[in-house]
């Protein structure tokens, strides 16, 4: 047999060929989304109309906002276990409570009870006026208490340590009643005095404000 016949020599480039040159799939499997959403494969690119976007370009835009965003386990627990704080001037058991979820990382509110109208609304919510007033979800836990407060953070899975974003800032404390202009105080209409100038209402006395307006005790 003459193995170097021209047969042989052509079926061996051939099965060389077949060897070093990768098959045609391999060169390169386009994944194609179109108009209706439907997702097609093919070795040819997509069309120049519809420019392939890179692949980290999504990524990238949705995390540039993520530095100002809490981690996602603490997002996940602050969404179900969202905590409020009330607070009052000269409130030092209010401080104390304040600085631990400060020290611990915690995400929260701030609610100020410092008029008669804060006050009243605290004792809807409360049952009374005593400041600090925490809530943690559903549960209520009045005054401060170290290893109380501490107890129900843990069992609502927040971190011991914390765990926000260095560029995180905390809401700033807002009145727990919105304060709204008194229609009584409103400046009377300019409209039906033509006729003349009414007199001034004579002056009436105002009592100085109580010392504790909204009777809170701490």
């Amino acid at each position: 047999m003459n193995v170097r016949s021209p047969v042989f020599r052509l079926s061996a480039l051939t099965l060389l060929a077949s060897v070093l040159l990768p098959p045609a799939a391999a060169q390169g499997v386009y994944r194609i989304v179109g108009p209706d959403g439907k997702v097609t494969f093919s070795d040819q690119p997509p069309p120049a109309t519809t420019p392939a976007r890179p692949s980290g370009s999504v990524t990238a835009s949705a995390s540039s906002g993520a530095g100002s965003q809490l981690p996602f386990e603490l997002r996940q627990v602050s969404s179900r276990f969202p905590v409020t704080l009330y607070t009052g001037r000269e409130c030092a058991p209010c401080n104390s409570g304040r600085n631990l979820l400060n020290a611990r990382g915690i995400p929260y509110s701030e609610r100020t009870v410092d008029t008669f109208q804060d006050g009243e609304a605290l004792k809807r919510l409360s049952g009374e006026t005593s400041l600090p007033f925490l809530t943690i979800g559903n549960q209520r836990i009045k005054g401060y208490s170290d290893s109380e407060w501490t107890q129900f953070l843990d069992a609502a899975g927040y971190p011991r340590q914390s765990a926000l974003p260095s560029n995180y800032r905390r809401p700033a404390a807002t009145p727990l009643v919105a304060v709204q202009a008194d229609p009584a105080t409103a400046q009377p209409s300019s409209a039906g005095t033509s006729g003349g100038s009414r007199a001034a209402p004579a002056e009436v006395p105002v009592a100085p404000p109580p010392q504790n307006p909204a009777g809170i005790r701490f």
